[in-house]
């Protein structure tokens, strides 16, 4: 990426290197158990499995690139309420192709969402989070954040899963 020449490309920029560290994880997760089986795996009862941490970054972000931001339906609708936030992760674990095909085409939908605004932009609440109050630059804060919490989340679950499946 080049370097940003705006506060959107900024947190643009952020979110690619975030990616990164994601996109990794799930490397590691493959390279420790190339069945894929890990995916499922929990660091204790209750707990989200890998594929549930890793899959709710991606649609997290299409449910803001669709409904939160454009008003418009998103796409992944049989994901949606299986992987969204609040929602509990249940046993039926998907491919790892699938996820990474999920956070590919959600991050292209976000960033061309995001190609709709410019920097005085920031400061607009968008009105399908007019009751969170939330703004644009508070949801490109929130995304920032939120995939790096995610995969620090999943990269401690798999240092636990090393050292009691070593």
């Amino acid at each position: 990426m080049r370097t940003p020449t705006s506060a959107i490309q900024v947190y643009q920029s952020q979110l690619v290197f975030a990616r990164t560290k994601t996109l990794a994880t799930l490397d590691e997760l493959l390279k420790t158990d190339p069945t894929g089986r890990i995916l499922g795996w929990r660091p204790g009862p209750g707990r989200a499995h890998f594929a549930w941490q890793i899959l709710h970054v991606g649609i997290t972000e299409e449910l803001f690139a669709t409904e939160r931001l454009m008003a418009r339906p998103a796409a992944f609708a049989d994901l949606v309420p299986r992987f969204k936030g609040g929602s509990t992760p249940d046993e039926e674990i998907p491919e790892a192709e699938l996820i990474r095909n999920v956070l590919s085409e959600t991050r292209q939908h976000l960033f061309s969402a995001l190609s709709t605004f410019n920097d005085d932009d920031l400061g607009v609440i968008p009105e399908p989070l007019r009751d969170r109050g939330w703004n644009l630059e508070r949801v490109l804060q929130v995304l920032a954040w939120h995939e790096a919490h995610h995969q620090g989340q999943a990269h401690a679950a798999l240092n636990l899963y090393k050292a009691t499946h070593g």
